[in-house]
């Protein structure tokens, strides 16, 4: 029987031990704060957002948000950001994406103060991170790392297909798994859409970390019974009533449930363990900037 993976539980757990971190973070004074930066009217966007926000409140921490017109110039969303990374009580700071198209996104990573990047997307940060010495990592890598260690899974000596090679999630898990650590030691095989018999590559491993942006990419006659899949897409796409739309990920979960040893879901799979690291992350943030010690989960 395929074991589905509860990615709500597993985040449920790491909340519950952050609230007390923030509750320590208290006893020094301190209250970690989130800033979100929306510079979009994408339905979508601001649902992540909201998303965020609630989630900071359910452990206490301080969520401030901030939406700029999507019209205006980039010079008035680097402009707030240089205001938030001078604000002492934001220990986080993440503008949501996309942004408008006369916006380059790269400069406006590089515009946020590296200790307050909870994205973990800043060059600095990237770079600890390459050199196996990460500060704050990059969320949903961080997420299924934590998600293959609380389900048992684990990492050490496995063989490991990441398909995809954005930054938000191929390269920085790749970068993740291989390190020398406990949630790594991983030999890992990293592709993409120019990769050549993807079928036999994601056959032969033990772990399929599914994040290509592309829906169901990824079939049960592609896996192995003893495959680990864990999916990171979440695709919009037309209903099968043909009446609005529904959401999908980048592996076809019908025929790989029947194949896989274990599967996360879309919804319900990484989403929230993405979520639960950005808390983890601001808790940290708050903890460097603050210099108090927390028993971080």
């Amino acid at each position: 029987m395929t074991e589905i993976i509860d990615g709500n539980e597993i985040a449920d757990r790491i909340k519950t031990e952050l609230e007390v971190c923030v509750e320590t973070l208290a006893d020094h004074g301190v209250t970690p704060g989130l800033a979100t930066v929306l510079m979009s009217d994408d339905s979508a966007s601001e649902t992540y957002v909201n998303m965020k926000q609630r989630a900071c409140e359910e452990i206490g921490i301080e969520g401030r948000h901030h939406e700029l017109d999507p019209e205006t110039s980039s010079d008035t969303l680097e402009g707030r950001i240089e205001a938030l990374n001078e604000n002492p009580a934001v220990h986080g700071i993440l503008v949501q994406m996309p942004v408008p198209d006369h916006v380059d996104e790269q400069t406006i990573l590089e515009r946020i103060d590296p200790m307050k990047d909870v994205d973990g997307f800043h060059p600095e940060n990237v770079g600890k991170l390459v050199t196996g010495d990460p500060r704050l990592k990059p969320c949903t890598p961080h997420g299924i790392q934590r998600l293959l260690a609380e389900t048992g899974v684990g990492t050490t000596g496995k063989d490991v297909v990441v398909v995809g090679r954005s930054n938000i999630v191929g390269k920085p898990m790749m970068n993740l798994l291989v390190q020398k650590d406990d949630l790594g030691n991983a030999t890992v095989t990293t592709c993409h859409s120019r990769t050549d018999n993807l079928a036999e590559k994601t056959r032969n491993a033990d772990i399929v970390i599914a994040a290509a942006g592309v829906p169901e990419l990824i079939d049960g006659s592609m896996l192995s019974e003893d495959t680990v899949v864990i999916d990171v897409g979440v695709n919009r796409v037309d209903a099968a009533d043909g009446e609005g739309y529904e959401l999908v990920g980048d592996v076809e979960f019908e025929s790989a449930v029947e194949q896989a040893n274990a599967i996360t879901p879309v919804p319900g799979g990484v989403g929230p363990l993405t979520i639960a690291m950005l808390l983890y992350n601001t808790v940290k943030a708050a903890s460097l900037q603050e210099n108090v010690d927390v028993d971080l989960p």
